[in-house]
């Protein structure tokens, strides 16, 4: 299970992602003003002054920043060795200075280049593209809850059934969802705001991405199948024709996202395909969606009990283990508590992801993390979406 914290960092996300554009735009105005005409020579003495110092510092800075991620990851590798042997963790199996921050100047605007248009920004797909994809590419028409409490009832039956406790459910709804998310909410479209924009593919109580759908119907589609046709038996004849329907468009998908190597780099890439998205239209299937969402939890439950962790994950140790990566959401679970308050979560990231998920730095040591989580669960579970979920299980 890989996925961000979508709906605790999403406007940070949002205004990481129209960075590069506003940036770009910035530039190519200075440049367009320059460039009206050709630049001085004192301009471009000017110019590569400035450009001898950014890349000086740029260069240290990233020799600094290689050596930090490498002594993670290094790190990382021999603690992991050492939980595989049961062996005591120490301070010094954790890099414990925050990573560094590029702080030089700017790289300076060539008064000489050419001006540059801004990229347009990447289309982020929506519920509708779901639903016209999966119509499109399976002939499929999800069969969507006629409210929003027959979807919560499916999915707490699912969850329930599963294992998963009320604590675990419902915080993790109010989490991700935004505490009164809807069972089609998508990440960055949460609240009703003029402007709001969707951030990702993320969708439903849990936001799976695209690429999370994909993954489930490769790796559990037979148990889907399994259950779906189990449901179908206890049917009226004609709710049973129109699932076993349904169980051979299932079929199809599944043979379409296990086309590739099990693997997530090879899944996303079909989740971006029309087809992709067709399979991630599941979700707002009454009877598909309750699976995919809650396999996504129990995933994370069984990967923590099959390593040998014992204990009955609380929804903010569960969260981790979305933020993180199962395997490094677990080493976090791992750690004695007394160091909670000294490790950096950079720890737990590749440095791509920690850069793309500004919340871990925020709150930049493993505490402060689980204590935000846990906050943002205890606020947004008193929301009406979360109340409805929890009175489910009454």
């Amino acid at each position: 299970m890989r996925c961000l914290m979508h709906r605790c960092c999403g406007w940070v996300l949002a205004s990481l992602l129209f960075a590069p554009i506003q940036g770009t735009t910035a530039a190519a105005t200075e440049r367009q003003s320059a460039s009206a005409t050709a630049p001085s020579a004192a301009a471009m003495a000017e110019y590569r002054r400035k450009l001898e110092e950014y890349t000086a510092a740029r260069r240290k800075y990233e020799a600094e920043a290689d050596a930090y991620w490498s002594s993670v990851a290094e790190k990382r590798r021999l603690r992991q060795a050492k939980l595989r042997k049961n062996q005591e963790i120490v301070p010094g199996d954790y890099v414990l200075a925050q990573p560094p921050i590029y702080s030089g100047p700017p790289k300076p605007v060539d008064p000489s280049a050419p001006i540059e248009a801004a990229p347009p920004k990447k289309y982020v797909p929506l519920v509708a593209d779901f639903l016209r994809a999966a119509a499109q590419e399976f002939g499929f028409v999800p069969q969507q809850p006629r409210s929003e409490i027959e979807y919560k009832r499916a999915y707490v039956k699912v969850a329930f059934a599963a294992g998963l406790t009320k604590e675990q459910v419902v915080r993790i709804y109010a989490f991700e969802s935004g505490g009164d998310g809807k069972y089609d909410v998508q990440a960055g479209l949460e609240q009703p705001k003029p402007g709001a924009q969707a951030i990702s593919t993320a969708l439903g109580y849990n936001q799976l991405l695209a690429t999370n759908s994909v993954e489930l119907m490769a790796e559990k589609g037979d148990q889907f199948i399994k259950t779906l046709s189990e449901k179908a038996a206890q049917l009226s004849e004609e709710a049973k024709a129109t699932l076993q329907k349904e169980l051979a468009v299932l079929k199809r998908m599944i043979s379409f996202c296990r086309s590739v190597p099990d693997s997530w780099s090879e899944h996303d890439k079909l989740a971006n395909t029309p087809k992709g998205l067709a399979v991630h239209a599941l979700n707002l299937d009454i009877d598909v969606g309750p699976l995919l969402q809650t396999q996504k939890l129990l995933d994370s439950v069984l990967f923590a009990r099959a390593q040998g962790y014992g204990t009955v994950l609380s929804a903010a140790e569960l969260e981790m283990m979305n933020l993180t990566g199962d395997g490094n959401g677990l080493d976090i679970l791992r750690m004695p508590p007394g160091l909670r308050e000294r490790v950096p979560t950079s720890n737990f990231f590749q440095p791509g992801g920690y850069e793309r998920n500004p919340i871990a730095g925020r709150h930049n040591v493993v505490s402060k993390l689980l204590a935000a989580t846990n906050a943002v669960m205890d606020q947004e579970s008193k929301l009406s979406g979360a109340k409805e979920l929890a009175s489910l299980f009454e």
